[in-house]
């Protein structure tokens, strides 16, 4: 893929820097929400996973869906950036159940003909996107009863410079909670969760359910 975005989103992978190899707990796989380590809810927000077919829009390294992988669940995961589906191969192609692909999130959802029960996306394509775009994309893509889910930092003022490349969408909580509900979602619960440490921000979390059609 080559697009100013994914030349972008190259160079920021250039920077990354591999997960430990284990987690306070002593577990070798886990899933994170926030962007503080062993902090916040895990994988019990997008309910029973083994045998569903799973979605993460901008998976990175691969590590939070190889998690899922282990718990028995079907995983997909895209990024625009090519070096990152390659790492995540690299890292866990081991792991059964696993795809890793190259793809805007915009282009995958609307060309994919696959269903999903579960589509969520950590501090990646949701903070970047439109939901005004993303949200009925994802939707149309969800099984009915379906889990959508997505963490990001909570809102702060953003000032709006033309021409930019990428935009991040700061939302307030209501607003995130009005474009889910207008997307087709029910059962929207919305929070933040607190930082480990006073003064530090917090991670906005926000998980809903596809209403039937």
């Amino acid at each position: 893929m080559s697009s100013p975005q994914a030349e972008i989103w190259e160079r920021y992978a250039a920077s990354y820097k591999p997960r430990r190899a284990v987690n306070a707990a002593g577990a070798t796989t886990w899933l994170n929400w926030t962007q503080y380590p062993d902090h916040g809810p895990d994988e019990v927000v997008l309910g029973e996973l083994c045998g569903k077919r799973v979605l993460e829009l901008g998976s990175g390294a691969g590590a939070n869906l190889a998690h899922l992988a282990t718990l028995g669940a079907v995983c997909t995961g895209i990024d625009i950036a090519p070096s990152r589906a390659e790492l995540a191969h690299r890292t866990w192609g081991h792991v059964g159940g696993l795809e890793f692909v190259t793809a805007d999130a915009l282009d995958y959802l609307t060309e994919t003909s696959t269903r999903f029960d579960v589509v969520y996306s950590i501090f990646g394509a949701v903070w970047f996107t439109d939901p005004q775009v993303l949200f009925p994309l994802v939707r149309k893509k969800l099984n009915d009863g379906g889990v959508f889910a997505f963490s990001q930092p909570p809102a702060t003022p953003q000032q709006d410079e033309g021409g930019r490349v990428i935009r991040q969408w700061h939302l307030p909580v209501h607003q995130w909670i009005e474009q889910l509900a207008a997307a087709g979602f029910s059962e929207i619960v919305a929070e933040t969760v607190e930082a480990p440490e006073p003064g530090k921000p917090g991670t906005v979390l926000v998980h809903a359910r596809a209403l039937p059609a």
